[in-house]
């Protein structure tokens, strides 16, 4: 996992730690509108409803909450296993500057949900008040800190709704994908369903394919990387949690040396940016991160073994955390493993 801030210095924890607070009736009287807000937005199961996340805090309510609010990766993943009537807002990057959605975006319909911020940084709180939000999900990369959630407005969002927070670093990616089931169930989600059960068939094929590749071209090093401007982010395997995954399938992927604040990656300055040999990239596919055309001008980035062999593969680094999500990443990988070449 890689820093999505403009701040390339900042570790994970100080992005997201708690911020300040307002009271409740101040940001409710101050919204206005919505879409008929007091009507639930879909129909969870009967009766009382609890659910323990990876805080380990309970949520209970007297009934499964219908108005859910999400970062848009998770709301994707939701909607993966089935759940989708009852989202009714979004917050992070969910559509580019073309109008194409994002890829974290997946299946989600995102003309059917409000967009609280599509950057990060940005969460409308009085848009989300206006909400009626009976639940917020997201990521939890560190302990007690919320995916997204600002810090500036932490407290103000929180006294709007639950919440509930998944962990999704130093576990590897299956973990994530279950608790998310496990969510849906909760809130109404037919995990039997087609859809469902054949995504999951197709992540564990696909899970087997790495593994074969793996073992038809082995000694492939892999380096999962983002650039900045200024910098060339290294992640390490050993937190990320689809990294630590696919070094689990057999993957022999870069181990970063000199880590940041919270272990996510080591920073590099350009001209160091071939201070791992790699036979293969994972380039970080976010809009927030420079693509290959945007890393061209970068002479140190050329001249790397692997750019030179064309040996470059786009990377979700904030992965969609259900089986339809994760399916298509490790295809992915599996195909570019088979098709690269030992450089070195």
């Amino acid at each position: 996992m890689l820093p999505s801030s403009s701040s390339p210095r900042l570790s994970r924890r100080g992005l997201l730690a708690a911020g300040g607070g307002a009271a409740l009736t101040a940001l409710l009287a101050a919204c206005g509108g919505g879409d008929d807000p007091a009507k639930p937005a879909g129909n969870g199961p009967a009766g009382p409803w609890s659910f323990t996340d990876d805080r380990q805090r309970k949520v209970e309510a007297a009934s499964a909450p219908t108005r859910v609010v999400a970062f848009t990766g998770v709301a994707a993943a939701l909607v993966d296993f089935g759940l989708d009537s009852a989202l009714v807002g979004v917050f992070g990057e969910t559509t580019r500057t073309d109008g194409s959605r994002e890829p974290q975006a997946g299946d989600l319909d995102v003309d059917k949900v409000t967009v609280l911020g599509n950057v990060w940084g940005e969460f409308n709180v009085e848009k989300y008040a206006a909400l009626r939000p009976e639940l917020l999900v997201t990521h939890m990369y560190d302990p007690d800190a919320l995916w997204y959630v600002p810090d500036e407005s932490r407290d103000k969002i929180l006294q709007l709704a639950p919440s509930v927070a998944i962990s999704t670093a130093r576990t590897p990616m299956t973990r994530p994908i279950e608790r998310y089931a496990e969510l849906a169930r909760s809130l109404g989600a037919d995990l039997s369903a087609a859809k469902v059960t054949a995504a999951k068939t197709r992540f564990e094929a696909a899970a087997e394919q790495v593994r074969a590749a793996v073992k038809a071209n082995p000694g492939i090093r892999v380096m999962a990387s983002s650039g900045s401007p200024d910098l060339f982010y290294v992640s390490n395997p050993k937190v990320s949690t689809d990294l630590m995954y696919f070094a689990e399938l057999g993957v022999d992927i870069v181990v970063p040396t000199k880590l940041e604040a919270g272990d996510y990656f080591e920073a590099l300055s350009w001209e160091n940016a071939n201070k791992f040999p790699a036979d293969l990239i994972l380039l970080d596919n976010r809009s927030t991160a420079l693509q290959p055309k945007d890393l061209a001008a970068k002479p140190t980035w050329a001249q790397l073994p692997a750019v030179r062999a064309n040996q470059v593969t786009p990377w979700d680094a904030v992965p969609r955390f259900s089986y339809a999500g994760a399916a298509p990443l490790l295809e992915n990988l599996a195909a570019a493993i088979r098709s690269a070449k030992r450089l070195g």
